[in-house]
C-alpha cells in the first residue's frame, strides 16, 4: 500500500507541473537553483569544489556566477522533467529546433554496426533519449531508484516511445551486449560513477577520475559506432537543440586507459559549449587515485 500510495503521489506531482508550460517551468526551475545557490548547502559546495578542480584558471567571482547559473540550469533540467514525461512524445519531440550531426545518424542506418548513444548529464538528457528512441528500437540502461513505486512509473513515461530500459545488473549488461551485436541502438550516461568493479581511472578536467569501462567494453566487443549526444536548452524558451557528434578516435582503442581517455574527453568537449548546463553538483571525483588530494 506505501508503494502504491508513493507512486501515486508522484505521478500527481509530475502532471500538475506539467501544466506549467516550458516557459514557466524553466523560469520556476531556474528561480528555486538561485534560491539553493543563496542558501548554500552540500549541492553549492560540491558545485564550487568542482569548478574549482575543473577550471583552475577561473578566479573567484568567476566560480561563483558560474556555479550559480549551473544551480539554476539544474533546476531547469529538474522542471522540465515532468513536462517530458507527461506531456505526448510529439509535443516533446516539438520542442527540438534544430539537430546538429543529423548526417552520423544517416552513416548508422547504412551500415550493418550496432550504435552507442553516450548522453552525459548535460542539458535535457530526457528530451535526448525521447528523440532517438521516436527514431530507432533502442535500449537505454538505467539505475533502479530507491523511492518506493518510483520505479514503475519512471520506466512506463521512459518506454512510451518504445524504449527498452536494462537495469545495471549482469542480465541487462548482456543484453545491451546482445543489441549491439544484431546492430541496434543503445544510450548509457557516460559520467556516472561506476562500482568499484566497473571502473578504472583516467583523465577528466586533468584530474584522474573513476570511469565506467562498460561503454568502452562495448564498443570493443560489438564494434559499435559511439556517438556522443545532448539536448541543449536555447535562451528565452525557444526550446531545444540536439547535437549528435562522433566521440575521440581513441574509444575504440583496445588499450583500456586510451579508451577511457577518449571517453571523457568527448564529454568535456559537450560541457565546453554550454558549461552552464552541465550537472556540477554531482560528485564525480569521490572516489581519489592512489596519492592524488581529494577534491572534496
Amino acid at each position: 500500500m506505501v508503494f502504491s500510495v508513493s507512486g501515486t503521489l508522484i505521478k500527481l506531482a509530475f502532471r500538475l507541473l506539467s501544466l506549467l508550460g516550458l516557459r514557466n517551468a524553466q523560469r520556476l526551475g531556474r528561480m528555486l537553483g538561485g534560491v539553493a545557490w543563496k542558501l548554500g548547502g552540500r549541492s553549492v559546495e560540491t558545485t564550487r569544489k568542482n569548478l574549482r578542480a575543473c577550471y583552475p584558471d577561473l578566479n573567484k567571482q568567476e566560480i561563483e556566477t558560474l556555479g550559480r547559473k549551473s544551480l539554476q540550469e539544474t533546476g531547469a533540467t529538474a522542471l522540465e522533467i515532468p513536462l517530458m514525461w507527461e506531456w505526448p512524445v510529439e509535443r516533446c519531440l516539438g520542442l527540438i529546433r534544430e539537430i546538429e550531426g543529423e548526417e552520423l545518424l544517416e552513416k548508422y542506418k547504412a551500415g550493418q554496426q550496432g550504435l552507442l548513444l553516450l548522453a552525459p548529464h548535460l542539458g535535457n538528457w530526457e528530451l535526448a533519449g525521447l528523440f532517438f528512441a521516436s527514431r530507432y528500437k533502442m535500449a537505454a540502461l538505467y539505475s533502479p531508484p530507491n523511492q518506493p513505486g518510483f520505479e514503475e512509473y519512471m520506466k512506463a513515461v521512459r518506454s512510451r516511445s518504445g524504449s527498452e530500459l536494462v537495469a545495471t545488473d549482469r542480465r541487462g549488461i548482456m543484453r545491451l551486449f546482445s543489441i549491439l551485436r544484431e546492430g541496434g541502438v543503445v544510450g548509457i550516461l557516460p559520467d556516472q560513477t561506476p562500482r568499484r568493479e566497473g571502473g578504472e581511472f583516467a583523465p577528466f578536467f586533468g584530474i584522474p577520475t573513476i570511469t565506467m569501462t562498460l561503454a568502452s567494453k562495448l564498443v570493443h566487443k560489438t564494434g559499435a559506432r559511439p556517438l556522443v549526444t545532448y539536448a541543449q536548452r536555447l535562451p528565452d524558451a525557444r526550446g531545444f537543440k540536439i547535437v549528435i557528434r562522433d566521440a575521440e578516435p581513441g574509444m575504440a582503442s583496445k588499450d583500456m586507459t586510451e579508451s577511457l581517455t577518449a571517453l571523457n574527453r568527448s564529454v568535456e568537449k559537450c560541457i565546453a559549449d554550454v558549461p552552464a548546463q552541465y550537472q556540477w553538483e554531482y560528485k564525480r571525483f569521490r572516489r581519489t587515485a592512489p596519492g592524488e588530494k581529494p577534491v572534496y
